[in-house]
């Protein structure tokens, strides 16, 4: 993900050098969004059950979450982080898994609650970092992370056209992606109430 430090990296006079707007990090971000319709356009093809074309959905799906770790890292190491990267990754990370659900969902895979009860936690939480924005970053935790992970992990065996043997799997990993999600989006608006709250005590 491309955000997480200060942009720019310091110069030879000791001054943060302006970081380029066109820069790999940003690029492999943008390319990340670029292959949401790619990716949706193969997972619907032929009803989506058509194993040729859901195997060529996941690899664009696995493509598409590996661009997310390799932007991040090279961020952070190269200084390259940006405003632009801050807000277009996370836009990137929830484009990919918001089609992936939505997709499943409509050629009958996953059932509807499971995608909604999701996307509601992400655009909850969306609006909560806009609500608190002025005063502060509420850091990923380590729930937020898993809930990243486990819905990965869980997409994936959801779009490997195997059908029987997975199914059992599917559901448990699902499930645990679905609690995490839900717990995590409580305890981030506990955190972000708990900002608010200490910012009006600064202010009085």
């Amino acid at each position: 993900m491309a955000g997480g430090a200060a942009p720019g990296s310091p110069a030879p006079g000791g001054e943060a050098r302006p970081v380029p707007l066109l820069n790999i990090a940003n690029v492999l971000t943008v390319s990340r969004l670029a292959l949401v319709p790619v990716f949706l356009v193969a997972l619907l093809r032929e009803d989506g059950h058509q194993p040729l074309w859901r195997w060529v959905a996941l690899g664009v799906f696995l493509v598409a979450a590996i661009t997310d770790r390799i932007d991040g890292e090279l961020a952070r190491r190269r200084g390259l982080i940006t405003d632009f990267g801050k807000i277009a990754d996370p836009i990137a990370d929830k484009a990919l898994t918001g089609a992936a659900l939505i997709g499943l969902s409509a050629v009958g895979d996953l059932p509807w609650w499971v995608t909604l009860v999701i996307i509601a936690r992400e655009l909850f939480v969306t609006l909560l970092r806009f609500w608190v924005i002025r005063l502060g970053v509420i850091p990923a935790s380590r729930g937020g992370k898993l809930k990243t992970l486990l819905q990965a992990i869980a997409i994936t065996l959801y779009l490997v056209p195997l059908g029987g043997p997975l199914e059992p799997l599917r559901w448990v990993v699902m499930g645990a992606a679905v609690l995490v999600t839900v717990v995590t989006g409580v305890d981030y608006a506990v955190r972000a109430w708990r900002l608010r709250a200490r910012g009006r005590e600064g202010a009085a």
